[in-house]
């Protein structure tokens, strides 16, 4: 789970309200949060690096919360407070809402070209409008981008962000594909300009960015980003230029998303706006952008879209175990950032799900939302009203008598895993691959990880391989699964049980 840090005293100051750690952390379990840590600065650094490093660092108290993984809308200060807000009925969800530039002007357009196309296809573009920023909202906006990044960005490889002061550049923007040798600009907090070859080198050594170079390092083209006048914004996934880098001055910010995967793209260009667009001069909207492809299909963006889900308030008090009113359940939904009503059709529920909350997929979520607003220390316990009686597997029992007989002979268990390479199940056993029954891995990752196994043989054999060196005799055996291919079933495989023995007296047989 990702773990978010906040400054308590800030996080009570934007609640609007003090708490107890005790109340805080109770106020975390209703909200389906974690207060993992209560820390500072200083007593990180003491415990990581010792007391001396740690002298001068800050006392400021910090929280740590874990978050649940798909819930993007918590990662940063701006929206645990909102959600804590509205979970409080303290304020109702905000609506946010796309909006055309004023006096008519025309979209900020970004143009991609066909050279992206086979490194990073998609872009996705918004502009915050009037933003003011402190410190505080400035460090939030630059940790949100990065847990972003960390998270549904899978460390940048299926979308990497990009903010820029959009006063220092002008538009339309281009989105295309380079040698690296073609590419110069100045990169981000440096002083000089290099070549995108020349920034592969020096990142190398660099402890937070050399975790990318991989993505785009082998590529006979690397993605940039220019203005009109030819300036880079950025070079995805790597770094931004520090021509358009933001600052606490910064009024007007262009964000700009690239990627492999667009619908993942959309969702972190949704998080962004949305949980900053609270400090425009008009809050909680976003200024359009337009992105043009290379075969002249155009897309707005952000999207910000809303949608309805309909279900039924029998529904989720079967699936909860509680006896609520529809009305009642559309409160609690309510309260989780999900606007919701009855329909006037019996107890169907109309449930408005926002673009923050992109981790509704279907009903079982929003029964999810609805349960944890209720409260799950408030769900009566109950015992069921089905009955069974548990009993073990014929064919466990067995294994576990053949496990417990094979140890007390003297042998010793060894776990090896599933799959294995062609090589071991075939050529090192004396077989032909054809006439193995293996079931075969459509895309392995490695070529030690071919094949399902149809013989415990070869992984106990790589055991003793391994081992070769301790005293002999070496006595091991594994009771496990096989998988065959079986032609007579739907699915064409079945699964086999099989135990094999293994005894090394010989150490001239490795």
């Amino acid at each position: 789970m990702p773990t978010v840090s906040v400054k308590r005293d800030l996080l009570f100051e934007a609640l609007g309200q003090k708490y107890t750690d005790e109340e805080f952390d109770e106020l975390c379990f209703e909200f389906g949060l974690e207060l993992d840590e209560i820390t500072s600065e200083k007593d990180i650094i003491s415990r990581e690096q010792g007391d001396q490093k740690a002298e001068g660092a800050s006392d400021v108290v910090l929280y740590k919360i874990d978050v649940p993984a798909n819930r993007y809308d918590l990662l940063c200060l701006e929206g645990l407070v909102r959600g804590l807000q509205v979970f409080k009925e303290k304020m109702g969800a905000p609506r946010y809402k796309r909006v055309s530039p004023v006096n008519g002007a025309d979209p900020q357009r970004l143009v991609v070209t066909e050279e992206t196309a086979s490194v990073r296809p998609h872009a996705v573009a918004a502009v915050l409008r009037n933003i003011t920023f402190t410190q505080e909202r400035y460090e939030s906006f630059i940790e949100l981008q990065e847990k972003l990044h960390q998270n549904i960005c899978r460390k940048r490889t299926l979308v990497a962000i990009g903010t820029h002061d959009l006063d220092t550049i002008s538009g339309p923007f281009t989105y295309t594909a380079k040698s690296p040798g073609a590419i110069r600009f100045k990169p981000l907090n440096q002083s000089k300009e290099y070549t995108a070859t020349e920034l592969m080198s020096l990142y190398k050594t660099d402890s937070h960015l050399r975790h990318y170079l991989h993505i785009i390092e082998n590529e006979p083209l690397y993605p940039i980003i220019y203005d009109s006048n030819g300036v880079v914004l950025s070079m995805p996934p790597i770094i931004n230029g520090d021509h358009s880098k933001i600052s606490l001055n910064t009024k007007n910010i262009f964000i700009e998303c690239t990627a492999t995967d667009l619908t993942k793209a959309k969702i972190v260009l949704d998080m962004m706006v949305t949980m900053f667009s609270e400090y425009c001069e008009e809050p909680f909207t976003a200024e359009e952008a337009e992105v043009v492809y290379p075969d002249g299909r155009s897309f707005v963006y952000p999207e910000l879209a809303y949608r309805m889900e309909t279900l039924s308030g029998e529904f989720i008090n079967k699936k909860v175990g509680i006896s609520e009113s529809a009305d009642n359940i559309a409160q609690l939904l309510t309260r989780m950032c999900l606007r919701s009503e009855v329909s006037g059709k019996g107890d169907q529920i109309q449930v408005e799900i926002p673009p923050t909350r992109s981790d509704v997929i279907h009903a079982c979520d929003i029964m999810e939302d609805a349960a944890m607003a209720y409260g799950f220390n408030n769900i009566v316990r109950t015992t069921p009203r089905t009955y069974t009686v548990a009993n073990q597997l014929p064919l466990n029992k067995l294994t576990e008598l053949l496990r417990q007989d094979l140890a007390a002979a003297g042998f010793t268990e060894a776990l090896t895993f599933a799959l294995c390479s062609q090589e071991d199940i075939a050529d090192k056993l004396g077989k032909n691959i054809a006439e193995t029954r293996a079931v075969h891995i459509s895309n392995p990752k490695t070529a030690e990880f071919e094949v399902a196994r149809t013989s415990l043989l070869p992984g106990l054999l790589k055991t003793l391989a391994a081992n070769r060196k301790m005293p002999l005799p070496l006595k091991l055996f594994e009771i496990s699964d096989v998988v065959l291919k079986d032609e007579t079933r739907g699915v064409c495989i079945s699964k086999h049980s099989s135990s094999e023995p293994v005894l090394l007296q010989d150490p001239d047989l490795f």
